[in-house]
């Protein structure tokens, strides 16, 4: 048997394998369309081969079947749909502080240096506590 490279068989395939229709399909929402396009699809044990010509196009929803958009028809409102949003997403923002009213914060003051407000395990009573000091490792 002669070594093939996968680069190799892939060539050899393409135009040995006859085009078909319909092999491909999109579940959109609850309904299936299946896609307009030529792809060639030949399986045997253990492998699997298909093609289909490299293309991208933009296709709409008219009367429950796909059907491609025409190069010069509008497709802002597709844009619109499709195009994903740029930049951080809405969860990396950097948010405002939230307010704190001003009997909080004046409680807050009155906690003296070094110290913090711990809630006490065994009382369930807030108490004020020092804080740790942690020495840097050299």
């Amino acid at each position: 048997m002669v070594k093939k490279t996968a680069k190799e068989v892939k060539n050899s395939l393409k135009f040995k394998v006859a085009p078909k229709k319909g092999l491909l399909t999109v579940r959109v929402g609850v309904k299936k369309y299946t896609l307009p396009v030529e792809a060639r699809l030949i399986a045997g044990e253990g492998h699997l081969f298909l093609s289909f010509s490299a293309s991208s196009e933009l296709y709409e929803i008219v009367d429950g079947k796909l059907s491609a958009m025409e190069g010069g028809a509008d497709a802002s409102k597709a844009f619109a749909t499709l195009n994903p949003p740029k930049g951080r997403s809405a969860s990396r923002r950097r948010r405002s502080a939230p307010e704190m009213p001003n009997e909080l914060a004046e409680a807050l003051n009155k906690i003296p240096a070094g110290h913090k407000l711990v809630l006490d395990a065994k009382t369930g009573q807030w108490r004020l506590a020092k804080k740790r000091n942690r020495k840097k490792k050299a």
